[in-house]
């Protein structure tokens, strides 16, 4: 397994934000719905005491096996390889109905968006920084890949989704110029979903690749981000107790 080192953002203020401490919150359980490679759970973990539990989730398997060798001899980490916004179907079938119907989590973190592992790994397919196959699944065992979504969304689909989730301001020219490129051939790598763009836009933001927003744009639409993190949000108000704390951290 590769190993990959991680800074995790925001980490003390996360810590602060999920107010874990005193007797009972040290006792008590937790969900690190977003664990990438285990900075947040590691210290939550720390603030935990021997009674206390943590749920670590994520889609991406690559994640969850990193997670069982890291934490392998910690028996308060259960982990749970699957979206979150399946989470209170994925935590229910781990720990029973009568767990968690009546809401007993004291804190959910949630850090939003892709993780530094997946950048840096060329064959995961987020990155326009190293060529690779045009993938960009956060579980690269199910779905559709962004080469197959883009060999079939018509253009006024691409389109919207680089304006909805790119924020981007020439959807309609890098959507024609998408268009174009698959009619001679399909668009099967980073590099070229990156050159594409960058031909498309006539004007770059200072210190910003122009294929920014389009990667972004084209990553959550493969993964469902949007509408995953809307339903996750709700399903986390029922699973914790009362006092417990929800905690986000989002960049976008």
């Amino acid at each position: 397994m590769t190993t990959h080192t991680h800074t995790p953002v925001l980490l003390q203020e996360a810590l602060t934000a999920l107010n874990i401490g005193g007797e009972d919150r040290c006792n008590g359980w937790y969900i690190d719905a977003t664990f990438g490679r285990g900075g947040h759970s590691a210290e939550i973990l720390s603030c935990l005491s021997p009674r206390g539990k943590l749920l670590a989730l994520d889609r991406d398997p690559e994640a969850i096996a990193a997670g069982r060798e890291r934490f392998a001899k910690d028996a308060r980490v259960t982990f749970i390889g699957s979206a979150f916004g399946d989470i209170a179907d994925a935590i229910r079938n781990v720990l029973g109905a009568n767990n968690t119907k009546s809401g007993v989590f004291n804190g959910v973190l949630f850090d939003l968006g892709v993780s530094s592992p997946q950048l840096d790994d060329a064959s995961r397919g987020f990155s326009f920084m190293q060529d690779g196959p045009l993938d960009m699944r956060m579980d690269n065992l199910t779905g559709v890949t962004a080469t197959d979504w883009l060999a079939s969304a018509p253009e006024r689909e691409i389109a919207r989704v680089l304006s909805e989730y790119g924020e981007e301001r020439y959807t309609n020219r890098i959507a024609r110029a998408i268009v174009a490129a698959r009619h001679a051939a399909p668009i099967t790598t980073t590099a070229q979903l990156a050159e594409i763009a960058a031909a498309a836009v006539p004007r770059r933001e200072p210190g910003k690749h122009p294929a920014t927003r389009t990667f972004q744009a084209i990553r959550m639409r493969v993964n469902n981000e949007l509408p995953q993190i809307e339903s996750a949000l709700k399903q986390s108000l029922d699973l914790l107790a009362p006092g417990g704390r929800l905690c986000a951290i989002s960049f976008h």
